[in-house]
């Protein structure tokens, strides 16, 4: 989806009285996203959700542009406070059910959230996981929420030549050898073997948090 089109149907979307929101993980290569949504809708609320094991360095890099771009940036916690994310055991889910870890940090808190407006302005791409792949420009998501991905079409070659021609900030991290950055714990550093997202859940078969999966209903 071109630039172009992604504003007509944002301006479509507000003369349906639609609300929208969008959500950011304020890494590189989702900052694109964001830029344009920016230009387009500047009061647009960007939600971070904050699972509290995030590095340093994301929740520096997220204050950096949200006061670079005078962002409406919202924050959104999991219900149970991270002391009391443990098992039986006294073991982070992080380690025991990274699955379950990850509900109740990001799929937990973006429910919430989905009950308030009617439009998800989702960055996913296409050449980011299988799961990806099989998406449309707009999906159903739940309580009738219509999820928007207009960067679905768009290849790495793109986001990083529109990341050079605005000279936006990389995140601290890229230079360090991380490359698709989650929670700490979980996050390694990138290897050219590793899928995209591989690196976010290392050594497990896992490459979606659920935002992806569980609240997304995917079109015949």
């Amino acid at each position: 989806m071109t630039i172009d089109e992604l504003s007509a149907q944002i301006a479509q979307y507000k003369a349906s009285g639609k609300t929208f929101f969008t959500t950011s993980s304020f890494q590189s290569h989702s900052l694109v996203m964001l830029h344009i949504l920016n230009e387009i809708e500047p009061n647009i609320p960007v939600y971070f959700l904050n699972t509290g094991f995030h590095f340093p360095e994301t929740l520096a890099f997220r204050d950096q542009i949200t006061k670079l771009w005078n962002l409406n940036l919202k924050i959104s916690s999991a219900s149970k406070p991270r002391s009391l994310q443990k098992d039986i055991d006294g073991k982070f889910y992080y380690v025991s059910d990274p699955d379950y870890c990850c509900h109740i940090n990001k799929v937990e808190p973006m429910d919430a959230i989905l009950a308030e407006y009617d439009v998800w302005i989702n960055g996913v791409r296409a050449s980011q996981s299988a799961v990806r792949q099989g998406f449309k420009i707009e999906e159903k998501s739940k309580y009738g929420v219509v999820r928007f991905h207009p960067m679905l079409d768009w290849t790495s070659k793109m986001i990083n030549d529109y990341l050079n021609k605005y000279e936006i900030p990389r995140h601290p991290l890229e230079d360090k050898g991380y490359f698709s950055i989650g929670c700490e714990p979980c996050t390694r550093k990138y290897d050219p073997n590793m899928t995209e997202r591989e690196s976010r859940w290392f050594g497990l078969n896992k490459t979606e948090c659920g935002l992806n999966t569980t609240l997304v209903e995917t079109k015949p």
